[in-house]
Formats: structure tokens, sequence, C-alpha cells
């Protein structure tokens, strides 16, 4: 029998709300709400939970995050060059010492201008060679390695080992584990760098078939350099108790979003030089493609079912993007518990073995998801996950399931306790 085991992850990452994308959705949320959602990842056996770029730097957040914790990973995102790569190993083993090994990194090359923005200026064409370097060398200090090590970019001395009390490297200890690294990368050149790097392969979601036409290409890749990865991916979801009530949600969801809004989420899909307007699709366009892309020019939101692009999957706009015209970083899973779990086995039947999942307001979808989903797939987080009562908790009552509740203010609501 084919294996069905998943890794289940959720988003841990500012802002939160009912709808996050348009200000009136939106929470100011602060430390202790996302204290209190990772209170409530953990505590609901989440395999881990994903840290996003955002305006937190990441490792502060997971490491300030670990001691309210106890079995849920930190996929925590890092540009390569921040740091030095020796400084980064530190800062690792010291949260992964501090947190009993939790922590795993999210690879991120960015672009030109955002790296720049942090002084790190890199031709585009040598920014994968960069990066290659970069985690090798990471790799190097973080696996207890002492001897130095000498690219075209590093140059980090030779250490010593010794036990004083105050050594930067006491704790190193050759042939220690190397940190586990996930990642994206998807032009040839993105390719070959995540071949060579990384332990789990992500990708921006896509129908169950076509994404996993892309695994399947990747791991070609991989086998010739005699490397096999993990395959992960990254969606949105809308769990109901009915397939009509997801669906319903959804519209909700839908309706919320302003023209201007669902058109400025809309833009991230063209490139240089193409637009909204200037977008001419090819003959052999998805009609839902072409309607939706004339709804937004005429001023209005597409139907609902016209953003439907294999059963349960829907391309709704979120924090991440609208992808009207191809799949990418905005994709959900909308349906019953039932139907979202066929859904996502149908995903790992394709190859794809981790899931990292959202829904707004976080703390209380990813209750929601837990409770409903869970009992139907096969779980693969390396602990045993508590048994959920079938009864809601606190945390998911109140402001966090109130669908029909438009936000007063963007001022975050008080949290329940997590229990």
């Amino acid at each position: 029998m084919p294996d069905q085991r998943v890794k289940i992850l959720w988003y841990l990452t500012a802002p939160d709300g009912p709808y996050p994308w348009e200000d009136r959705g939106r929470w100011d949320t602060s430390f202790d709400h996302l204290r209190q959602l990772a209170v409530a990842i953990d505590r609901l056996g989440y395999y881990g939970a994903l840290l996003g770029t955002s305006s937190d730097d990441g490792l502060t957040t997971a490491a300030a995050l670990a001691a309210e914790t106890r079995t849920m990973r930190f996929l925590t995102a890092v540009y390569p060059g921040l740091v030095s790569p020796a400084k980064l190993a530190q800062i690792a083993r010291t949260i992964d010492r501090f947190s009993d090994g939790r922590l795993l990194f999210n690879v991120v090359n960015g672009n030109d201008a955002a790296l720049a923005g942090y002084g790190v200026h890199l031709e585009h064409d040598s920014r994968y060679e960069f990066s290659a370097e970069y985690w090798s060398a990471f790799q190097h200090v973080y696996s207890g390695e002492l001897d130095a090590y000498r690219g075209q970019f590093t140059n980090i001395a030779a250490r010593r080992g010794d036990e004083g009390p105050l050594s930067a490297w006491r704790h190193a200890r050759p042939g220690q584990s190397r940190a586990q690294l996930w990642g994206a990368g998807t032009s040839p050149a993105g390719v070959a760098h995540a071949i060579s790097l990384f332990d789990v392969y992500l990708s921006f979601a896509d129908t169950p078939e076509r994404l996993g036409q892309k695994f399947r290409r990747v791991g070609a890749e991989a086998a010739r350099l005699g490397r096999s990865l993990s395959y992960g991916t990254r969606l949105q979801v809308i769990v109901r108790d009915t397939d009509d009530e997801a669906w319903e949600a959804a519209d909700r969801l839908l309706r919320r979003t302003g023209v201007d809004t669902a058109r400025a989420l809309a833009a991230r899909q063209f490139g240089p030089g193409e637009s909204l307007d200037t977008y001419r699709p090819e003959p052999d366009t998805d009609p839902k493609v072409i309607r939706r892309v004339e709804a937004l020019r005429a001023g209005r939101l597409p139907d609902v079912g016209d953003l439907e692009i294999h059963p349960n999957v829907w391309a709704g706009p979120s924090m991440f993007g609208f992808d009207i015209i191809r799949p990418g970083a905005g994709i959900y899973l909308v349906g019953s518990a039932e139907n979202v779990a066929a859904r996502i086995r149908e995903y790992r039947a394709h190859g794809t073995e981790a899931f990292i999942l959202s829904g707004f307001p976080l703390i209380g979808e990813a209750q929601r998801f837990a409770e409903s989903v869970f009992p139907l797939l096969d779980l693969d987080h390396g602990f045993d996950v508590p048994v959920l009562s079938e009864a809601r908790s606190p945390a998911t009552t109140g402001p966090h399931t109130d669908e029909g509740a438009e936000a007063a203010t963007v001022a975050e609501p008080a949290l329940p306790s997590v229990v």
C-alpha cells in the first residue's frame, strides 16, 4: 500500500484577522497573540509552523516561543548572507539546544532589491552560487567541524574546540547532525540550487497532478546527484461541516475583498511590463481564467465557482496573492473535513508529504482543522497527536470564528486561554 503519511504545519506570522489582506479585516497583533498562536499549534499536535518573512525577525521569534512550546518545529525563513554562516550556526545550535532540536530552516533567496535592502549586494547570476556556498559553510560549522572553511565568498578560520566555560565552540562535536533545510526554486538555476542543498523541496500549490509532475521532474534531477528529497506545498484552508458551508465561507471572503485590493493582489502574478489591462490570453486558455480577468477589468469580483481549479481547490484572494491567471501563493483547500482530507490524500499520492497550511483567523482555524481533519489523516509528526474533544474549546469561540461579523476596528481582540 502506498505511503499515506503526511506532515501538517501551520502559519505563525503576523498579521492576523478574519481577512487580513484588507485593512478592516486585519488585527494589529501583539507578541501575546503570537504566543497564544504558538501554544495552540503546539498543543493541537501540528508538526510545526512556518515563520515566514515579515517585519519580525524569525529566529528571534522562534527563540522567544520555544520556551512556550514542547513538540512543534519552527520552520524559520532566513536569507543567506545577513549574518556570517558561522554566527548563524551558533544561533541555530543555541536555539536547538534550548528547544531540543526543533529548529528548521526555510531557505529564502529573495530578490536583488530585498537583499540590497539588508546591505547584501550581489549580481543576479551569482545569487544562487553565493547561497550554495553560504549554506555549505553554515552546515560545516553547524555539524561541529572545527577546521577552516574557504570558498569564493567565505573565509572562516579554524576554531578551537576546547572545553573552557566561555568558549564559543565548546558544544561543537565533529560529525554532529546537519540542520534540515527546506526551500523552493523553479527556474533551472533555482532547481539546481535546491537539489544540491535541500532536504525538503517546496512549491506553491497547483492541482495535485500538476504539482506531482513538478516534484517528479525535480526528483529526477536530484537522483542524478545521488540525492533523494521530500516534497511539500503551501495552502490556505477553509474547512466546514459540509461542502456547502465551506463554499459559503469562501464566497464571504471573496465578497469582503474590495475590487481595488483584488486587482492589487492579482498584479503580483504579472511580470515586468505586463498588467491586468495588457494581459492577452493564449488561444487555449481556460475559459474560467478569461472570465476572472474580464470581471476584474470590468470593476467587479469573479464568481466564486470560476476560481475553482480542481475539486475543493480554489484560487481565492488571500494575504499571499490572488491567483487569477495561474496557481501560485494563494491557493486554498475548500470543503468538508472528509473532502479536504481526500484532497490531501490525493496530493500525497502525487508526492506531497508536507503541507504548510493557514486559515484566518489563525487560532480558531488551526483548531477547527486539527479537530475535524487530523483524525482522517495518517500523520507523520514523530509524536502522539492528542485526541481532541468534539466540543469546541474556548479558543474557537468569539471573534476567531464569527464569520458573519465585520471587524469593528483593527485592534486585536482579547484572546482566550489555550488549554
